[in-house]
């Protein structure tokens, strides 16, 4: 089999590029804990305040999230219209602040970040659409009744309307985080959302996706597929993107939920049971799903606020922070009146590498078709290690002058 590598990065997140290995096996990168970016204010936020996604726009960087939600079992009959969709505002995407907007009057004054408010303010996810007239350039979904998701459209981010009277003909249980976007790859645009799993006698959450050309009418949603062994566990939420740079992958960082897990919560603001962390996954269709890596991404680390339900959730999106630095989000806290956004960062495509230990391995690509002139490997060593790189030909024989023991070591 013979793949052809074109202009765009590829990532060791798969085996996609592997035909044999030997003592290396991949390896995921956990992000880098940084500083909190936000934390709720009252009366405006609140301990259930959530469903953050950021979308860099030019020279700055949005953030938008569940500002306010009714807490308590007792909620009145209105308690879905009492939601708000806040804005968050960055020139760098490491300090943000609370933009004051004239658009939704709260508290008695309109001088807030708000941008909506009501039922689809419970999770407004928000992406940019390359493909769009100047006046839908910012396009999302949201609704929190758990069998309508509804679409929008704005010109600025900031003044929504429907895309179309009533709801978007598509299944699921949408009172999660829903992650639209065009995917410049496909050609098209797609929708990742949650469902309820019942295959194996259980309720289990899981996720599924459908696309669209025109993001009204959308294909039948399809389950995601892994590998046979790998276990169904609990996504609760699933921040889907396209690897900026990489966009023939697609990377998505679930929130995973273990409902029969609990430490002790005393102090809790929302009640709850369960924790959470949140794991790394890749796919190259946006159907069958690579699961290489079953530990945890992210995990609650030491801080005890972290080991209660809903924390670790990724925003959705990817920002580019520095030359060297890429940075995403991630709720902590959540359920106390600390809730608050951390920051995350990553290298550029550092998510995952082929890894060798102290004595050495080897591994050989598939066959490969260069579309370019230049083929350049990524790498990192210890001071004592080093890599060699022997180019062979289709039948696996070293092409003479690039053959092992011609390599210089790279270190």
């Amino acid at each position: 089999m013979t793949l052809c590598i074109g202009p765009l990065r590829e990532l060791f997140v798969d085996h996609h590029l592997i035909e044999e290995k030997d003592e290396v096996q991949l390896h995921l990168h956990p992000p880098e804990r940084k500083n909190p970016i936000f934390s709720v204010a009252e009366p405006l936020e609140n301990a259930c305040s959530g469903c953050f996604n950021v979308v860099q726009d030019a020279g700055r960087v949005l953030v938008y999230y569940r500002g306010y939600h009714p807490v308590g079992h007792d909620l009145p009959e209105d308690w879905k219209e009492t939601q708000t969709t806040n804005l968050l505002v960055s020139e760098d995407g490491i300090h943000f602040e609370r933009p004051q907007l004239d658009l939704i009057e709260s508290e008695g004054s309109t001088s807030k970040n708000i941008v909506l408010r009501g039922y689809a303010g419970h999770n407004f996810v928000v992406f940019l659409d390359p493909t769009a007239s100047p006046d839908q350039r910012f396009k999302a979904v949201g609704g929190s009744d758990k069998n309508n998701l509804h679409g929008f459209a704005s010109p600025d981010g900031l003044e929504w309307t429907p895309v179309r009277k009533g709801a978007l003909e598509v299944r699921g249980a949408f009172d999660s985080v829903n992650v639209a976007f065009w995917d410049p790859h496909a050609g098209c645009y797609r929708l990742f959302s949650r469902y309820f799993d019942e295959t194996t006698g259980q309720r289990i959450r899981a996720i599924q996706s459908c696309t669209s050309d025109d993001f009204v009418h959308w294909t039948e949603p399809v389950p995601h597929h892994y590998d046979d062994g790998i276990p169904l566990e609990h996504f609760y939420t699933n921040a889907t993107v396209p690897c900026p740079g990489a966009e023939q992958i697609l990377l998505s960082f679930p929130m995973r939920f273990v409902p029969e897990r609990s430490k002790e919560t005393a102090g809790m603001d929302y009640p709850g049971a369960g924790l959470s962390d949140a794991v790394f996954m890749s796919s190259r269709d946006g159907v069958h799903w690579d699961r290489t890596f079953m530990e945890a991404w992210l995990r609650p680390g030491l801080d005890p606020r972290n080991w209660t339900h809903r924390n670790q959730t990724p925003a959705v999106g990817i920002v580019e922070t520095a030359p060297d630095e890429w940075s995403l989000y991630a709720s902590s806290h959540y359920g106390w009146s600390s809730n608050r956004l951390q920051r995350l960062t990553v290298r550029p495509w550092g998510f995952a590498s082929v890894r060798a230990g102290y004595r050495g391995g080897e591994f050989t690509t598939k066959a490969l078709t260069l579309n370019s002139g230049i083929l350049r490997l990524n790498y990192a060593t210890s001071a004592v290690g080093s890599i060699r790189v022997e180019v062979q030909n289709e039948a696996g024989n070293p092409i003479e002058g690039f053959a092992l023991e011609d390599a210089e070591p790279l270190f």
